[in-house]
This record gives structure tokens, C-alpha cells and sequence, in this order.
């Protein structure tokens, strides 16, 4: 009930928001300051061009925050000799969602970079630091922006931007120089580096996922302790993808909040000043690390307790009687 409740409650956040990415089922009452969206199709509005995609690769992202989480206390459990059978079986079952939601996510990020590029072409621009749109765009795996010389210095494939939205080597990508300047982002090397940052971890996580499944079928994997310690260290890895992803997607938007309709400059309340959202903004700072602060204790303290006292468990009235029953 809890993850069913978690994933409902992922559902209106993500439409909203792509509604904001992709605008779809409104029209627009009255001018000016008075302007605003009236929703004409409900389901058009909740159905709008990116929203299903965007959700799966919420929803597979928080997948692999959950199962790399298991699967780092576990193979600490393992390691530290402390509740060794329970922990092989918690780590095998996570370790099996983990490697499907991995693969299901580059499925899911795939469809939703098509569907970036052809209805936010400048945020797809900004992700590749493409610039010429009578170009082949290239594919970086990584690298650097200079948004004033328009080059990008770091590896690449050439032509694979191209390959893998129009499958050849030859068709241009719309780039960033089909934008007026206000129009398009305008940390163009942030948004780089946010979105290959993820990338990169997804795929690190594939390749970590696939090996620790074949060794788990030779019977192999908890024989490694230099792999367990990879998975105690990788429960960061799925936190910074995503966070790194929103980042990706909200300053990529930019200058929109609602893309090609309502800049973020004229985005305003006449009723809130900046001294009111200044100060929401750092009360809201100090609660949520309050929150956090108060998370890793309990959790940290909940992790070094375990899921149970074994030697409790053993000396317990029921371990007795039944251990009386099989003698």
C-alpha cells in the first residue's frame, strides 16, 4: 500500500509538471496580465505529449533508488557476517527489480529524449551543446560547452544525436543557433552536464546490474567482496540521477514555465513580494534539512540494529519449542 501510495502520488506531480514541458488540452481566457489557461480536455490535459513517458522514468528511477538502497544495506550485512541468509535473499530479489527497472529506464529516457526533440527541440539543442542546425549532431558520452566560441570539447560518437533520433548518420538536428538567445536556455553547459551525468550513472548501473546477475546465476556474487563494497558505496549513484534529471529538465525548459507560452519573467504574483519568497524559500531550506538530518540518524540507526536479534530469536520461547519439536 505504501508503494502503490507513493506511485499515485507520483501521477499528478509528473502531469503537471509536463503539462509545463508539453501543453496540451487548454486554450488561453483574456490578455495580458488578466491571460490565463482554462483546461478544455481533461484527459487530453493529463495524457499531453510527454506525460507517460516522464512518469515510467519517475516511477523506474524511484525503482532503482529503492532496490539500490536494499541492496546496500544487505551486502554491508553480508560483509560484517550479520544476518547472512536473510541478506542473500533480500539482495537477490533486489538485485532482479534492479537490473529490469535499469533496462526499462533507458527504454523510457530514449522516448523521452524523441519526444524532447520534437517538442522542445532547444532543451534537446542544450543537452548535446548542438549548435548548428544544418549540422549532424554528435553524441557526446562526455565533455565541456563554451556557449561564447559555440564548441564543444570531449568524447564523442559522430552523427549518433542523428542516428538515434532519425536512425542515419546524415540528417541534421535542429541546433541552438535556430533560436533567438531569449528563447532558448541559457546554461547551456549545465544542462550538458546534468544530462550526461545521469546518462552516464544509468548506464553504469546496467552494466553493474547485468554482471552481478550473471554472477549471481554462477553462484559467484557473494564471493566478491570488492563488489559488495561497490553496491554499499552505489546507493548514491540512482539519488544523484535523479536529481540530476530534474535538473535536466527544469533549467532546459528555461526561459518557460509553460514552454512557448508563459516565460519564467512574466511568471509573477502582483500579491508576493521577493521578501516573501526568500523567506519561504529559506524556511523551507532549514525544515527540509531538519527532515534529512532526521532521516539518516533513524535510518543509520535502524540499519546498525538490523531486522532482528538473532540471538534474541534463537533463545526466544517459540525457537525453544520448536527446536523441542524436531528433536
Amino acid at each position: 500500500m505504501v508503494t502503490l501510495g507513493a506511485m499515485f502520488s507520483a501521477v499528478w506531480i509528473v502531469v503537471a509538471n509536463s503539462w509545463q514541458q508539453t501543453p496540451a488540452g487548454f486554450h488561453v481566457v483574456g490578455e495580458g496580465m488578466q491571460a490565463r489557461a482554462e483546461i478544455t480536455d481533461f484527459w487530453a490535459m493529463v495524457f499531453n505529449p510527454s506525460s507517460v513517458e516522464r512518469l515510467t522514468h519517475v516511477w523506474l528511477g524511484a525503482f532503482l533508488a529503492g532496490t539500490f538502497l536494499i541492496m546496500s544495506v544487505h551486502a554491508y550485512y553480508i560483509l560484517r557476517k550479520r544476518h547472512v541468509e536473510l541478506s542473500k535473499k533480500a539482495f537477490s530479489i533486489a538485485l532482479v527489480v534492479a537490473t529490469v527497472s535499469a533496462l526499462l529506464q533507458l527504454v523510457t529516457g530514449h522516448s523521452s529524449a524523441e519526444v524532447v526533440a520534437e517538442h522542445q527541440p532547444a532543451k534537446l539543442a542544450a543537452m548535446e551543446g548542438h549548435y548548428d542546425s544544418l549540422a549532424v549532431a554528435d553524441l557526446y558520452i562526455m565533455g565541456w560547452v563554451d556557449d561564447e566560441t559555440k564548441e564543444v570539447t570531449g568524447i564523442k560518437v559522430p552523427g549518433g544525436l542523428s542516428f538515434m533520433l532519425h536512425q542515419d548518420l546524415e540528417t541534421p538536428v535542429t541546433g541552438l543557433d535556430s533560436f533567438a538567445r531569449e528563447d532558448r536556455p541559457s546554461m547551456v553547459n549545465f544542462v550538458f552536464q546534468t544530462y550526461h551525468i545521469m546518462v552516464s550513472i544509468g548506464m553504469f548501473l546496467i552494466a553493474l546490474s547485468l554482471f552481478s546477475i550473471w554472477l549471481l546465476y554462477r553462484k559467484k556474487l557473494f564471493d566478491k567482496p570488492w563488489l559488495l563494497w561497490v553496491f554499499v558505496w552505489s546507493v548514491f549513484l540512482p539519488q544523484i540521477a535523479n536529481q540530476f534529471g530534474w535538473y535536466t529538465a527544469e533549467v532546459g525548459r528555461q526561459p518557460w514555465v509553460v514552454y512557448g507560452l508563459l516565460r519564467t519573467s512574466d511568471a509573477l504574483s502582483e500579491t508576493v513580494t521577493a521578501e516573501h519568497v526568500l523567506f519561504s524559500l529559506i524556511m523551507f531550506t532549514v525544515i527540509y534539512i531538519l527532515l534529512f538530518a532526521l532521516f539518516i540518524y533513524l535510518l543509520n540507526r535502524k540499519i546498525k540494529h538490523g531486522p532482528e536479534d538473532d540471538e534474541l530469536h534463537q533463545h526466544s520461547p517459540q525457537h525453544k519449542s520448536m527446536s523441542q519439536i524436531n528433536a
